[in-house]
């Protein structure tokens, strides 16, 4: 048995890593706090590329829900269950709001994907540490192996060093894997001196 308080789990950003925290294999479990009022709470996103439900709890304070365009009002004790995948959702709050977050895929045992890792190198990419973000994804992808997002990242870094065959490499296994990646490859400025390669994966095509 393993107790801890919010309060000692979380960062100095407002994140708790719940499922890191107790090592949950079950089941993906975090929380966010706002830091002042109208603060993001949870990033606006959507579970398309992973497939996930989630349910969202207002642990305290005073959230506002966007869901598909929709704003939710959300006082402390509101459930907000999301089951389809591809509805974008996001939330701000009040200074203080938190928000715990459970998620996994329906039907299937839980498998990390490690964006808790990918959530990591961002600030890194924005202070330019490329090799330190790549040591970071590296360190990821050996506890989970062949997730497509840290493999994604880990190319965006490669190509960043110029470590460019290394960076097509994994872009095309990112790819491989989800199929999504090769839509984010087409914009993303961290791929940008790797996309004139031809062997740089194309745009997919349009669903009709």
């Amino acid at each position: 048995m393993k107790i801890a308080s919010l309060a000692e789990i979380r960062d100095e950003g407002g994140w708790a890593r719940i499922r890191r925290h107790f090592e949950i294999g079950a089941f993906g479990i975090n929380a966010w706090t706002a830091a002042g009022d109208g603060g993001q709470v949870i990033s606006e996103h959507a579970e398309e590329e992973d497939g996930h439900e989630e349910l969202y709890l207002v642990l305290e304070g005073h959230a506002t829900f966007t869901v598909d365009g929709e704003e939710v009002d959300g006082p402390a004790g509101t459930f907000v269950h999301i089951s389809d995948p591809a509805i974008r959702r996001g939330a701000t709050g009040t200074a203080g709001t938190t928000i715990l977050a459970v998620g996994g895929k329906p039907g299937e045992a839980y498998v990390s994907t490690g964006w808790d890792t990918v959530s990591e190198i961002f600030p890194m990419f924005e202070r330019g540490e490329y090799a330190e973000a790549k040591q970071v994804l590296e360190a990821g992808i050996a506890s989970y192996p062949g997730q497509p997002g840290l493999v994604y990242n880990l190319a965006c870094a490669e190509a960043r060093l110029g470590e460019h065959e290394a960076a097509l490499a994994h872009l095309r296994e990112a790819v491989e894997r989800n199929p999504v990646s090769a839509r984010y490859a087409q914009d993303d400025d961290d791929l940008a001196s790797i996309r004139d390669d031809p062997g740089f994966p194309a745009a997919p095509a349009e669903s009709t």
